[in-house]
């Protein structure tokens, strides 16, 4: 097997079908592979504006996107850069009640329905895509099986299977109408970050001029700040996660647990969100899915795949075959939001170790001209206070005291800390319209 075909087959596994067309592993020829179309959508029973993500499957790999197609990664939030989005088409959902709603294309290969609405209990839908070079495809029948309303969303002091203390997150549920026995769960996590070193105080660099002779100029402040240091950074799932009602006396969920976050992990150091989402699904796409994420928690995912074990649910309207992949979804949903404090479930401990080596430094406040031509010799310190400041890589702490830095070299004026430690580089500073404190 060649590098490109093994590099194709590994995205394959992780392909998401329904339940009519086979998807043949084994009869790709390399045009096939690389522009197969990719067609990813879950359509809700929720009045908004619905969304259909298409791309094209790619043998292109940089080091910065793997664009193999993965649908582990939420949609819209992979990154695009270099992801082959197919924009251009046209895409309509049609009711077999007559009902037709068509899309318009936002970002490339991201299309929005034109106006909000809602999945109807009792309806057949079909997505219909035609492409820019005019292919049609038309997705399998659609249906919502059920809606299933979320009562209650709680956390809980636990220990997961692996011995690691934390906190688990639970829901349950009762049936609402349908058919309501086989659910999906995603969810979005919101937690609040405060950098271990913040200040009241920051730098301000002006008139800088590095190559100034026979040194550098310049004009440094140490000034109030202006922006906040805490911030809030919001991150989609990433994972299967599926709950069965199958077998019991009735279709209500209790104690589904949906995330666990060990004790040590720095997004529940402060306060801490997550909006879970449950999707009602149908047997077919259950079943595809607990089967898609064995595959990915086997230590040999090859070994236990055999041909005609994935499909896909979207095919040519004219009968061709073609590999189209990707999975289109009709699901009846319901949201529940949580908040708690670290303190909550660990009174008194240390907070969770920031993800990042925040060592505090002391550097020389300038440098040698850029511009010197004179001789010099091995210079033992650090980059200076300047040059970082510039380059936006530190920031202050405080000013030097012997005591705080007892291995600096050459110790300058300022006690500095790399900037992800002090200011809010790791989400964003406005705060969540949904956002409650205590």
């Amino acid at each position: 097997m060649g590098l490109l075909k093994y590099i194709f087959f590994i995205g394959l596994i992780f392909l998401v079908g329904g339940c009519l067309d086979e998807f043949e592993i084994e009869t790709l020829d390399q045009d096939e592979q690389s522009a197969a179309l990719v067609v990813e959508a879950v359509l809700t029973n929720e009045m908004i504006i619905q969304k259909v993500y298409l791309s094209r499957s790619s043998l292109r790999l940089d080091l910065e996107t793997d664009t193999v197609y993965n649908p582990f990664t939420p949609l819209g939030s992979r990154a695009l850069d270099s992801v082959d989005m197919e924009g251009g088409a046209t895409v309509r959902v049609l009711g077999d009640n007559g009902a037709e709603y068509q899309f318009t294309e936002g970002d490339e290969g991201v299309y929005l329905s034109n106006q909000p609405f809602a999945l109807e209990m009792g309806v057949g839908y079909t997505m219909d895509i035609t492409t820019r070079n005019a292919v049609e495809y038309i997705s399998d029948p659609l249906t919502v099986q059920g809606n299933s309303q979320l009562t209650n969303i709680y956390a809980e002091k636990a220990i997961n299977d692996s011995g690691e203390e934390g906190v688990a997150i639970y829901v349950d549920s009762q049936p609402m109408e349908g058919e309501s026995q086989f659910f999906k769960y995603v969810y979005e996590e919101t937690y609040k970050i405060i950098p271990p070193f913040s200040s009241e105080f920051e730098f301000l660099l002006t008139d800088y001029d590095p190559c100034a002779l026979p040194e550098p100029t310049y004009n440094l402040e140490v000034v109030e700040k202006t922006g906040e240091s805490v911030c809030f950074n919001t991150v989609a799932s990433n994972q299967i996660v599926q709950g069965s009602a199958l077998g019991g006396a009735n279709s209500n969920v209790s104690g589904q647990m949906v995330r666990f976050i060990g004790k040590d992990n720095f997004i529940i150091s402060h306060r801490y969100s997550i909006l879970v989402q449950q999707q009602v699904q149908s047997a077919d796409a259950y079943s595809f899915y607990e089967t898609l994420n064995s595959f990915s928690q086997s230590d040999n995912i090859f070994s236990q795949i055999q041909p005609g074990a994935l499909y896909a649910n979207v095919h040519r309207k004219d009968g061709s075959a073609e590999n189209v992949l990707g999975y289109v979804e009709a699901v009846g949903v319901s949201d529940q939001r949580l908040f708690f404090n670290y303190e909550d479930f660990f009174p008194e401990e240390e907070l969770p170790p920031f993800p990042f080596n925040c060592n505090l430094s002391s550097p020389p406040e300038s440098h040698i001209s850029y511009c010197f031509s004179g001789p010099t010799g091995p210079n033992p310190c650090p980059m200076s206070i300047i040059e970082s400041v510039d380059q936006g890589v530190i920031s202050f702490y405080a000013y030097y005291s012997e005591g705080a830095v007892p291995t600096a070299t050459c110790p300058g004026p300022y006690i500095v800390v790399p900037r992800i430690c002090g200011d809010c580089l790791l989400g964003q500073k406005e705060t969540p319209e949904f956002w409650i404190e205590e």
